[in-house]
């Protein structure tokens, strides 16, 4: 008995149907990575930039780890824009474990300028508060966006004995 070409039809769409299922049944749910900002290191800058290496610790919580192939972030201190970067790296977040990545940021001359004639009325030991947003990406499912806030402190002047 030949097969009908509208029960091979409907066979095929049947298996597209089973095998996008278990596609999608494999990605699994994960649970959002932790990024944090640890630290700003000075970079050499060209004419009115300024130039600092943004220290990101990410942490996985996931069985699985995480592979990733570029990052993207934008930090915004006192409610206003600062720095913002890109960098191509590539690497890895182990399963249940952590990986420090630095991301170049330039701050343009404006930016500065904003930041200090909003921060004119701070006093010293007073913190200003940032933003960090970003996304790390991982491929077509992979991309994780992250955001970060806190107070960043203004330094205690030095006490002269």
């Amino acid at each position: 008995m030949p097969i009908s070409a509208s029960h091979l039809i409907r066979a095929l769409l049947y298996s597209l149907l089973a095998f996008s299922l278990a596609a999608c049944s494999s990605l699994g749910l994960r649970d959002p990575l932790r990024i944090d900002l640890v630290g700003l290191e000075p970079l050499a800058g060209e004419g009115l930039e300024m130039r600092f290496a943004v220290k990101l610790r990410v942490l996985n919580p996931n069985d699985t780890a995480i592979d990733y192939n570029g990052v993207a972030l934008d930090l915004a201190v006192n409610g206003q824009p600062l720095a913002s970067g890109v960098s191509d790296q590539r690497g890895q977040v182990p399963r249940f474990g952590e990986a420090l990545i630095s991301v170049p940021v330039s701050i343009s001359a404006f930016s500065a300028m904003r930041q200090a004639w909003g921060a004119a009325g701070y006093k010293p030991g007073q913190g200003l508060p940032y933003e960090l947003h970003g996304k790390l990406a991982g491929g077509l499912f992979g991309t994780s966006r992250f955001t970060d806030s806190g107070t960043l402190n203004w330094p205690e002047p030095a006490t002269v004995p």
